[in-house]
Formats: C-alpha cells, structure tokens, sequence
C-alpha cells in the first residue's frame, strides 16, 4: 500500500446530491481527483474494512480505468470483498439488485446516467447504502466535507484486475469477484413478471423493438427480452454499450430517441416500442404513433399492477416526485391508497418503500420503479408494460386510452433550458421567490391562481425536511406550473419549467399537447421573466 498526496478537490463548485459527482472526463483525469471522492466514501464509511462492496458502471469513456483504481483503492482500506461485473458493466438498477441480493454494506455506481459519454463527455461516481438506494443527505453531505479537508489517499501498489473473466480473484489480500452482471438481476423479474404468457405473446407474432441506445441496458434487453423470452433476434437493437454511446445522447425521450419515434410512427411500426438511457434506470414507452409520458407511465402500471404476479396482491401506496403530473393521484383516490409526493431525487422514496408506505414510484424525467430494489428501473418498466399487453390482449394505444376515457388525461410537458448561466438562473429564482406572496388569487385569462408557494418536504418516516424543492404556482383548477434548477448537467445550471392540465372530457383527449399547454406556458414565461433574465428564447428540449 502506498499513501498518496490528493492534489485536486472534486466537488468544488458543486455540493453534493442524489446523484452524486458529475463533471467531465478530463475532470476526473486530474491526479488525485477521482481518489479523493473515493478516499472521501471510505473514510465517510469508517474505512471499508471487512466490507462487501458492489462495483460497476455504465461502461462510459473511463469506466475501467476508475475502477481499477477503486479495487486498489478499497484493498489498501482492507475491504473484504467487492462484487464487479464483468468487463465493468453494471446497469444503476442491476448495483442496487446485487447489494439486496446479496447482503453488500453498499456499492459504488460509476455513470452520469443520461448525460453524452466519451473522452469530451461526462462521468460520474455515487454510493449507494446497504438498501441499495442512492446515499442520503447525511451521508453526501459527509463525503463532501472529506473531500474539503483531506490531503492524502491510501492505494495499494497491485497490478490490474482481469475484468473480462468471471470469477474470483485476489488484490492484495482482498477478493475480487467478478460477476454477471445480468444473471441477479434477471432472476429478479422472472419472479416479478409472467414470463411464460409474455413468451406466449411472442410466439403469437407480436413485435416490439427496444433501443438501448449502445448504452448499459442492452445486455439486459437482449438476456431477458431475445434470450428469456423469446423475441425474435433484432428486437433488440444498440444492444452494445459503447464508450461513447456511439455518439447518441442516452437520454430516452422523443427528442433524443428519434429513430425509434419515427420507426414507431412510421407504416412499418412494430406494435410496442420501449428505449433506456445511459445506465439503465429510465425508461421510454411508444405505441404507434404515440409516446407515452411517463407520468401517464406510471398511473397505468399502478392501475393495472395486480396483472403482474410480483405485484398480485396490491400496492400499499404509490410516491411520485412533485414536478410528476397527478395522474397517478387519480389512480390512488380510486384504489383507496395513499400517493405520496416528495422532491425530485430517488433517495427521497428510499425511506417511503423501506417502511412498506409505497409499492410503485416514478418522477417525470422517465423513471420508473417499485420496491423490488431502491432505484428506477428502465428494463423493469419495459416488462411491466409487456405482463400489461399480454395479460390484457390490448395494444399500448388502446391501454392508454381507455385510462384517459376512465381518469381523465393530465397533459403534460416539460420544457429544459440547458447550459443557462448559473448566476442568471439564481437571480431568476430568487426574484420569483419573492413574488409568490402576492400571486395567490390573481387571475391570467381562464386560470386564477389557487396557491404558489416554494415546495417544502418533510419525509413521514424520519420527519426530516427538505427546503426550497421547486417552485409551485397552482390554479383553482389544479393545473400547475413547476420551475426548478436541476443538478444532473455538468455546464451552467439547468432551467425547467414542468406545465400540467387536466382534462375529463374524453373528446379533449386528443389535443396536441404543446397546444393544450399553451395558456399555462405563456404564465410561466410572464411570471418568471424567463426569457428576459436569462435570454434564452426557446427551451432547448421539449419532451
């Protein structure tokens, strides 16, 4: 072991979160930059020693290289075992499968999930606890103070580790086991889902095409979806991931997962549609000539989850991020449960599913999950939609459909500004804080103002609370607009505004959305004088 000087601090200019460390590949190629996150988690952790640990990540520009560094970083603590997938890959959902499964004190997820890969890409590192979920604050906000503050790290001076061979290994007297990394976790769904009537689907002729857009969920799709259940070769398309993500964005949304949107709306469509992102934990749905919001995602899943074996005997609550439409609120009024609605970040329904207060969960930028593991889940929900059409004998169109004609559509839209300048968008947010007050009961055209106010959480199992999670400006008629900076870029700060209305009346299902939410987004830009304090003229994507 050899104790080295950490000459770079990795968080400055970012404080820690739900999704722990992004920044740019060359960031994290600065000497000592990675090792001083790690030797933060270790000394955050109480040294590692005797510990089983998970490792892997979503096989991006830099992957292999980090966790050679990680497993002679956690021998030099004396951990006792780490848990690896072969060649590096572990899909977010997959680490958290593999901790539950198999009882490790955590892991360590190496991905930027949706964010572009490669040399000029991003990268990022997160721990996620014993349960298998992402860190909380306490433990974030604990790293962070270590990396401020120490100056050396402890690595062990061993040469590499063979990450293409499964099987057990030692580095400097600790085991290095490396793993399938889709065996675990596909044994998982065959629990939770009808394999033998989703096979049955397939041998009748359906088709679908799943994108894993070259990122980590292909090895997943292709195991479980060609391999398990029978769908013919091809169905699974960019089932390779790719250090680069073969220059896509793995961001799977109609913007950035256009091919298979057009593939979809095309003649030649197959009859269901489904795309993951970067490491794997979301998901997009696509019937023909339809892509479903993901907010609509979830409230189907949860009104039809009894059709699913794992999920037979009913859910005890369903928990949705606040920016999430309520659709799935409706679905919860009908069936008698509680929906919880708590701040963006998946840590936040750690405690919610811990506690047996919530089975299903989801947040509006197409994750979606339940208490099988402590992440969202893209393959899981890919599945859970494939028991719904074979059970159901409907299409994807038709199963939509009926929801809206029976709860009513919610339409729904989230506008991003990307790459804003971050003083711009504080000051934007900060003076919009201060209007609040006095917006409670004006009126803009058909919509008066009901209730705005800064969202504050307080978790109903451990009474914490969480300030300043959004910005909410409600109607009487529970249309809301929804403003709030998002973590997840590695350039400026993030702008997103989140606009829903309701609508019963099922001959107003079929509006264009963009134009249902016209009225509502023509307030946001009035109120928040977003084009004036940060001139920006138009979002950069619209989904």
């Amino acid at each position: 072991m050899t104790i080295q000087t950490v000459a770079t601090k990795p968080f400055a200019g970012q404080r820690p979160g739900t999704s722990g460390l992004r920044k740019k590949v060359t960031e994290f190629q600065q000497p000592g930059y990675l090792e001083n996150f790690v030797e933060a988690i270790f000394l955050t952790l109480g040294g590692g020693k005797g510990a089983t640990l998970v490792l892997g990540g979503d096989g991006r520009f830099y992957n292999r290289s980090a966790i050679q560094t990680i497993l002679r970083m956690a021998a030099a603590h004396k951990v006792q075992k780490v848990l690896v997938g072969r060649g590096g890959i572990l899909s977010t959902p997959a680490v958290s499968c593999v901790i539950r499964k198999r009882g490790a004190f955590g892991g360590i997820v190496l991905s930027a999930s949706h964010n572009p890969g490669g040399p000029d890409g991003d990268f990022g590192i997160k721990y996620n606890i014993e349960n298998g979920g992402p860190a909380p604050e306490k433990i974030t906000e604990a790293i962070y103070a270590h990396t401020q503050t120490l100056s050396e790290y402890h690595i062990s001076d061993a040469g590499p580790v063979n990450l293409d061979e499964i099987g057990a290994t030692t580095l400097d007297g600790m085991t290095v086991e490396v793993i399938d990394p889709v065996a675990d976790y596909a044994e998982l769904m065959s629990r939770l889902f009808d394999f033998d009537a989703i096979r049955e689907l397939f041998q009748r002729g359906f088709t679908m095409r799943f994108d894993g857009m070259s990122a980590v969920s292909g090895p997943y799709a292709k195991a479980i979806i060609e391999g398990m259940l029978g769908a013919p070769e091809g169905t699974v398309i960019n089932d390779e991931p790719l250090e680069d993500f073969g220059g896509h964005h793995p961001d799977p949304n109609p913007v950035n997962a256009f091919d298979l949107v057009a593939l979809m709306n095309g003649p030649d469509a197959p009859e269901f549609g489904a795309a993951s992102d970067g490491d794997g934990d979301r998901n997009m749905i696509v019937g023909r000539k339809l892509a479903v919001a993901p907010s609509d995602s979830l409230a189907i899943i949860a009104a039809n989850a009894t059709l699913a074996p794992g999920y037979r005997d009913g859910l005890k609550g369903i928990a949705r991020s606040m920016p999430t439409s309520q659709a799935a609120d409706r679905v919860a009024a009908a069936l008698g449960i509680a929906c919880f609605e708590t701040p963006t970040g998946w840590k936040y329904f750690g405690n919610l599913l811990d506690a047996n207060l919530a089975t299903l969960c989801g947040e509006e930028s197409y994750g979606t999950g339940s208490n099988h593991i402590r992440e969202k889940d893209g393959v899981w929900a890919v599945l859970f939609w494939l028991n719904l059409i074979a059970a159901t004998g409907k299409s994807v169109n038709r199963i939509v459909r009926e929801h809206w004609a029976r709860f009513g559509r919610n339409y729904y839209s989230r506008h991003d500004y990307e790459a804003v300048d971050a003083a711009a968008a504080d000051r934007m947010m900060l003076a919009l804080r201060g209007k609040l007050a006095s917006l409670a009961g004006q009126r803009f055209g058909e919509f008066r103002v009901a209730q705005a106010d800064d969202f504050v959480y307080t978790d109903p199992v451990d009474q914490s609370v969480a300030t300043k999670q959004g910005i909410r400006i409600i109607m009487s008629d529970g249309s809301r607009i929804v403003l709030r900076l998002s973590g997840t870029g590695t350039e400026g700060a993030t702008v997103r505004v989140y606009l829903e209305r309701y609508e019963a009346d099922p001959s107003r299902h079929d509006l264009d959305t963009q134009e249902a939410l016209a009225p509502l987004i023509a307030i946001a830009e009035q109120v928040s004088e977003l084009k004036q304090r940060t001139g920006r003229n138009e979002p950069s994507v619209i989904t």
